[in-house]
């Protein structure tokens, strides 16, 4: 346990939080650090073919030590760090033997980690969490499934008598910002299939995501002395928040779970001249998804046509970019490697978690680059924030799951 706790604390102490207005991969240098020193660890541990590339792909593999044939297979976890929350001077805190009651996370700014709001903590009383000192978030996404890959290579190392097939690991940059898979070399990489230890708590297996996209909407103003504005000026905020207004209120995350999709508003910047409002759109159903974007389109047409007369032009333009498809489309056909790790985690006493990831993983982009890619627990709860915390007993489940996958898959010929 103290083996697995000073490895994830080796990797959250370092700032890797990737930042969405840079056009670089990795778009920010810092992720390098993390990157660079697992090249480091992975060849100590006695990996083999250890590379890093130039976007900062790290990917090494373990030698099959079966005489048969076996499908070789992978795991990912991406080290960035979500720039929702900040990541920086991460300072971790060990709880031994959690008694179910309030911790106090930070007694100066009084921020309390609660079983009463936080219902999930409750599930891990006797067990040992880390959690965050209130002022940061902890990086246990996705940190702690680079703990569980390494140490589970680790173990396999020095367990030679756990007959595996070839293993291929990889970790990637940019995962919180969308960009995770996009320089990702499924054909370098080589496996078959892999799997994501990206997933919450405990017994979470998922093979369905929310296809999602991303929109910016400009919204373009006329600014005039306020005191001879009458009839003449357009105030762009305004024409924002009337354009927020038009949303579904009760199709908003705050307002939804399973399969129910959402639009959900991230940004508003603005001035009387022009204000810009982001927010992304999710749904299981690519059908319906498709019509969350349409209505988008007709909602701008419709403020593009009333405020035409005023303005002589559009004052309303939109851009909305697809970012990721479910994989369930791609997973189905190949269903075998979700019941493998589902017979994992039963051979191990885990009860699988079979639900929609409301969100995404790197394994849905790269389910659709040719690399089928599951998403299974990492242990971790309340991502992106500063209630972040993490069960020690939950990453070492997860380490036992990806030994026993990598069993399971070496009994096939």
């Amino acid at each position: 346990m103290q083996h697995i706790i000073d490895r994830f604390i080796s990797y959250v102490t370092i700032d890797t939080e990737s930042d969405p207005n840079s056009e670089t991969t990795p778009s920010s240098k810092k992720q390098l650090v993390l990157a660079k020193n697992l090249v480091k660890e992975l060849k100590t541990i006695g990996m083999e073919d250890v590379t890093i590339d130039k976007n900062g792909y790290v990917m090494a593999t373990l030698p099959s030590n079966v005489e048969h044939e076996v499908p070789t297979i992978g795991f990912v976890s991406h080290y960035d760090t979500t720039p929702d929350f900040t990541g920086a001077n991460v300072k971790p805190q060990i709880i031994e033997n959690y008694d179910g009651k309030d911790i106090v996370l930070n007694a100066e700014q009084n921020i309390i980690l609660s079983p009463s709001y936080f219902k999930d903590l409750l599930q891990y009383k006797g067990q040992t969490l880390i959690t965050t000192d209130g002022t940061t978030l902890l990086g246990a996404d996705d940190k702690a499934g680079i703990t569980e890959i390494v140490t589970a290579m680790e173990y396999l190392i020095k367990n030679p008598e756990i007959k595996h097939g070839k293993i291929r690991v990889g970790f990637t940059p940019d995962e919180e910002i969308g960009r995770g898979a996009h320089h990702f070399d499924v054909e370098k990489f080589g496996a078959e299939w892999a799997y994501t230890m990206d997933g919450s708590q405990i017994g979470e297996l998922e093979y369905e995501n929310f296809n999602a996209a991303g929109a910016k909407i400009t919204f373009k103003g006329k600014s005039v002395h306020p005191g001879y504005a009458k009839g003449k000026m357009i105030n762009s905020m305004l024409l924002a928040n009337k354009f927020i207004s038009k949303l579904p209120k009760k199709e908003v995350p705050e307002a939804t779970k399973g399969y129910e999709g959402f639009f959900h508003v991230t940004g508003i910047t603005g001035s009387i001249e022009e204000s810009t409002v982001s927010l992304i759109v999710r749904d299981h159903d690519k059908k319906i998804f498709k019509k969350r974007k349409d209505f988008l389109h007709e909602l701008t047409a419709k403020f593009n046509k009333k405020y035409q007369k005023q303005f002589g032009e559009d004052i309303v333009i939109i851009e909305i970019k697809d970012q990721y498809f479910n994989m369930k489309e791609k997973v189905k056909p190949v269903f075998h490697i979700v019941e493998i790790a589902e017979k994992a985690m039963k051979k191990l006493g885990i009860k699988p978690i079979i639900k929609p990831i409301r969100g995404g993983t790197d394994g849905c982009q790269l389910s659709y680059k040719g690399l089928p890619c599951p998403n299974i627990f990492a242990g971790g709860h309340n991502f992106h924030g500063k209630y972040e915390y993490v069960p020690v007993e939950s990453m070492q489940k997860a380490i036992e799951v990806i030994v026993k996958i990598a069993e399971l898959t070496a009994e096939k010929k």
